[in-house]
């Protein structure tokens, strides 16, 4: 049996967005958290596959569309990034960006962290 996958968020980006939501909301997001942790492939639905190692997470509720960033690290951990809530069809080209530079961000803390120990 594969082991479940590690999810955690890089600095305070997902739970200052996560914060914002209802109860419900959150609810549905972590669920499919849930189903990141423990499945081999989600299904595209919930997650899809931007660029540049960057995925986003994809819930719906009450007709409200979120959309939460993420990597996975190491084949294994799941980075989240930023949150949004949804207003258009496509992603908005700001958020991505934004969450491209806490991708460069992060893999720059964890590389001075390597260089330090």
């Amino acid at each position: 049996m594969k082991q479940e996958r590690i999810i955690w968020a890089y600095k305070d980006y997902f739970n200052n967005f996560i914060n914002t939501l209802k109860k419900e909301e959150a609810r549905k997001i972590y669920y499919i958290l849930d189903m990141l942790k423990v499945q081999e492939r989600v299904s595209s639905k919930f997650v899809r596959y931007l660029r540049n190692e960057l995925y986003e997470l994809r819930a719906e509720y009450e007709g409200n569309i979120y959309r939460i960033f993420f990597i996975f690290d190491d084949g294994n951990v799941i980075i989240l990034f930023n949150g949004f809530q949804k207003k258009s069809q496509k992603t908005p080209l700001s958020e991505i960006t934004k969450a491209l530079k806490i991708k460069e961000e992060y893999y720059e803390s964890k590389q001075r962290f390597i260089d330090k120990h």
